[in-house]
């Protein structure tokens, strides 16, 4: 019978036009489900994809800062270039350069990574080595990290003298490299 091998037809096409339309919108729906899961992706967890690896950070005020990024913390990175070390705290990082296309999300970080920028601070502290702060207001200090307080590092100058230095004006610490 020719009129159920027409209504066969119809029904085949109408599915597959059901299908294509089906397709169209679960490929929409993959696509903003992508977006909206990228847009939860951070710096820091693209940097800790990048941990050793060579990078290049903008800063204001300073330009280019490279080395081998040895360590990501909660707001900040560690660096190691050619005879010195850089703490960087992210809030200042205008842009990367040569980090890695991966991501690791913040829940996959170990406790370690999980310390802020004071932490690192302490660590030099503890070290008493000499530092150059990199100040938002473009002066570099030489200095010495005595203390690290909430919102504030005290540091001692060259002439000895104490200064409060606010954690929001410090866009980098240089060190001299560990040997």
């Amino acid at each position: 019978m020719s009129w159920e091998r027409d209504l066969f037809a119809v029904l085949d096409d109408l599915e597959g036009q059901a299908s294509a339309a089906f397709d169209a919108e679960r490929e929409a729906e993959l696509a903003d489900r992508a977006r909206a899961a990228y847009a939860e992706v951070t710096l820091a967890s693209r940097l800790m994809a990048s941990v050793g690896e060579p990078i290049g950070l903008d800063l204001p005020s300073l330009g280019r800062v490279e080395g081998m990024l040895e360590r990501v913390g909660e707001g900040w990175c560690h660096l190691r270039g050619a005879g010195q070390e850089w703490i960087v705290p992210l809030r200042h990082v205008v842009s990367v350069h040569g980090a890695s296309q991966r991501s690791v999300p913040e829940v996959a970080w170990s406790p370690v990574s999980r310390l802020g920028l004071s932490s690192a601070l302490r660590r030099l502290a503890d070290s008493a080595a000499l530092c150059q702060l990199c100040l938002r207001d473009g002066s570099r200090p030489e200095v010495r990290v005595l203390r690290v307080g909430a919102d504030f590092v005290e540091v001692a100058t060259a002439a000895e003298v104490l200064v409060l230095v606010a954690h929001e004006a410090v866009v980098a610490i240089r060190s001299r490299a560990e040997a």
